[in-house]
């Protein structure tokens, strides 16, 4: 027990030191966009046209505290952040936690819920696959899976957007109900959400399973063939209980060992079909911040908080690894 602790204090350490790195290189990479916070703020409450002087850009960085030195600008961000303090957005002048809101908390569940669904898919129905020489049950999950892969998750957006506004009516846009889209969280809102959010949920997981379900029926294919299952059969253990106890406990390290990266890979889809089905979310809100408004410090935010989101699942994967696999818990005693 105590290596195990030991164990997961280090990859607790790792955690936190790929955060300051993560920290690091997103504060670096917001000072590197052309023009600061003060410019742009300045530029974009100048409507009327006047030429801003170098005194009003002077006085806005020094109330902003954008004339400090960059190493006490970033150590007082990453204070603020990990607090969840990330300031105020350079546009708009309002505190980015109140900006985000729920929003982010939302994008996150959406993501976990597609990651969810794919991998209750594709774990049980790759494993079959793989055990199975149904040659018909075999190529029909091919196809599915290739179709997932090639076919991009805003085509399969605009195609149940377009069939049902056609049959039914419904565009199937937006995360709430009109009534409860500014009402405060209750049992209702809740169910409101969930009825809404299985569309985003079901095309945000429609690439992932087709991924996952490749990579199950890859690994579980290599190590049913490998002779630890061969003497396994011949000590009389068959069926489910064969697969489950051995080749299936060894092929799903990888996979979930690689749930951080396909949570990544999901939210990066996540702004495009945000923008299709009018998603009022962190999604959205991160190619405004990038592509229109250009305000990094709300990009910052979002980009730190998926971050920090993405290293806690690695950790959790790890620690989860740990107990599941028997070759992970032995190299912890060495």
């Amino acid at each position: 027990m105590l290596h195990f602790a030991r164990f997961a204090a280090t990859r607790a350490v790792m955690a936190f030191v790929t955060l300051v790195i993560v920290s690091l290189i997103v504060f670096s990479l917001m000072e590197l966009v052309p023009g600061d916070c003060a410019e742009r703020y300045l530029a974009y409450k100048n409507t009327q046209g006047s030429a801003i002087t170098l005194a009003d850009i002077a006085a806005e960085r020094a109330r902003l505290g954008l004339d400090q030195p960059f190493l006490t600008r970033w150590t007082s961000w990453l204070a603020g952040a990990f607090q969840g303090d990330f300031g105020d957005s350079c546009i708009l002048r309002v505190d980015i936690a109140q900006l985000l809101g729920d929003k982010f908390w939302i994008s996150l569940w959406i993501c976990l819920g597609a990651l969810f669904v794919a991998y209750m898919i594709a774990i049980p129905v790759g494993i079959i696959s793989a055990a199975s020489r149904n040659p018909y049950l075999n190529n029909s999950l091919r196809v599915v899976s290739y179709l997932g892969l090639a076919m991009p998750n805003f085509l399969l957006a605009l195609m149940v957007m377009l069939i049902s506004t056609v049959y039914f009516g419904e565009t199937l846009t937006g995360l709430f109900s009109p009534e409860y889209k500014e009402a405060p969280w209750s049992v209702d809102r809740v169910l409101d959400l969930l009825k809404h959010a299985w569309l985003p949920v079901f095309i945000l997981g429609w690439s992932a399973t087709a991924f996952a379900l490749q990579t199950v029926r890859a690994l579980m294919s290599d190590e049913i063939g490998k002779l630890y299952v061969t003497a396994a059969a011949a000590r009389g253990l068959y069926g489910r209980r064969l697969l489950w106890r051995y080749p299936a406990r060894h092929a799903l390290g990888p996979i979930v060992n690689s749930l951080g990266f396909d949570l990544n890979r999901i939210f990066n889809e996540l702004p495009i079909v945000a923008l299709i089905l009018t998603l009022t979310e962190a999604g959205s809100l991160l190619l405004e911040a990038l592509a229109r408004s250009n305000d990094q410090q709300l990009a910052g935010a979002i980009i730190f908080l998926l971050t920090a989101s993405i290293v806690t699942l690695n950790f959790a994967t790890d620690i989860l690894l740990a107990v599941i696999d028997p070759r992970v818990r032995k190299s912890i005693l060495r």
